[in-house]
């Protein structure tokens, strides 16, 4: 296993990361299944996890702290807050209330006294970064979190967040988790060059889109119950959808790039997104072990530059083909009154 330093923090991370997703109710509820794919990620040299506290409502999270118990100072452990964790409107965010309650939970729930990366799991738009970083801050201080970082930031706030901390004195994040994937590559226009401007790792998640990159989902296909078609139901996992129509024209000619590089699509995919020199690690969320021996079949393989060319013949650099796939709106776009408020008080005048 490879590894590289995360940012400018001198930890050293594996580049693949073991996200924590799919342990417990939201993908595979047997715990004991679980904890043996933990060990076996660990043995084969993995020493990142990620998780969240909104995985599962905190499942995910006793779920790695009882596989690390003995292994925890082998393992640089993630963890992310600002989902919903109850109906309580307190019980999520990114306030200094919530961030103090939402680690003690983490840190509970994980069996441990301190987490090595306590990262926002989206930006928050109703709080000042100057009240979430100087809480974080607060935090590092006290030893609970090591390092802390942001997940799915826009590029812009990324840039906030660097120069918030430099002006008020506070804790810098070091790390920044976005969607990466041959699908969704709009991190390469300006997330990954802001992040390697100021030093700042990179852990791209969904690298197999959602399992769209490991080619199970195909045109006329049988779709499980158990398959993400049926429990979402938006955007391209609607199997009616022009966004899936698109995916299924493009796996067609990945299809072939791989072939012609004599290894499977997963370690296609896999390895695209490790080739990108803003990558640390990527992220990879196994439900089962045939899932995570699939993903670590792709270790070591590096992608020729005429296999890189060939992807970006079919999906352009920063491209998402997707939009949907991001996750993440600005609040500008997502509510009318923001766009329509000047042209009603001009009605009204």
């Amino acid at each position: 296993m490879e590894f590289r330093h995360l940012g400018r923090t001198g930890v050293s991370v594996s580049r693949l990361c073991l996200g924590a997703m799919s342990f417990g109710a939201m993908g595979n509820a047997d715990h004991d299944d679980c904890r043996k794919i933990i060990h076996r990620a660990l043995d084969a040299g993995i020493n990142f996890i990620d998780t969240a506290d909104a995985y599962s409502r905190g499942e995910s999270e006793e779920i790695v702290g009882k596989a690390i118990a003995g292994r925890r100072e082998d393992v640089v452990l993630a963890t992310k807050f600002f989902n919903p964790m109850s109906k309580d409107p307190n019980h999520r965010g990114a306030s200094r209330r919530w961030i103090v309650r939402a680690c003690e939970d983490s840190l509970r729930r994980l069996g441990t006294d301190y987490v090595d990366l306590f990262q926002v799991h989206r930006l928050d738009e109703a709080t000042d970064l100057d009240e979430t970083l100087g809480a974080l801050s607060d935090l590092v201080r006290a030893g609970k979190v090591r390092m802390v970082g942001t997940s799915t930031f826009p590029a812009e706030s990324i840039v906030e967040t660097q120069w918030v901390a430099t002006d008020r004195g506070h804790i810098k994040p070091r790390c920044e988790q976005p969607p990466y994937s041959i699908f969704v590559r709009g991190a390469e226009r300006d997330v990954f060059p802001t992040c390697q401007r100021y030093g700042i790792g990179t852990i791209v998640w969904s690298p197999l889109n959602g399992g769209w990159l490991t080619g199970k989902y195909r045109r006329g296909s049988q779709i499980g119950d158990e398959m993400r078609f049926n429990r979402l139901g938006r955007g391209s996992w609607r199997i009616d959808s022009e966004g899936a129509q698109r995916k299924f024209d493009l796996l067609d000619r990945l299809d072939g790039v791989a072939e012609g590089a004599d290894i499977d699509l997963t370690t296609l995919a896999l390895g695209f997104t490790l080739a990108h020199p803003a990558v640390t690690s990527t992220i990879i969320g196994p439900r089962t072990m045939d899932q995570l021996e699939s993903q670590l079949r792709g270790v070591g393989n590096v992608l020729s530059d005429d296999v890189l060319d060939l992807i970006d013949d079919i999906v352009a650099p920063g491209m998402n083909v997707e939009r949907t796939d991001i996750s993440y709106e600005p609040r500008a776009l997502r509510h009318k009154h923001l766009r329509r408020s000047y042209r009603e008080a001009r009605a009204q005048q």
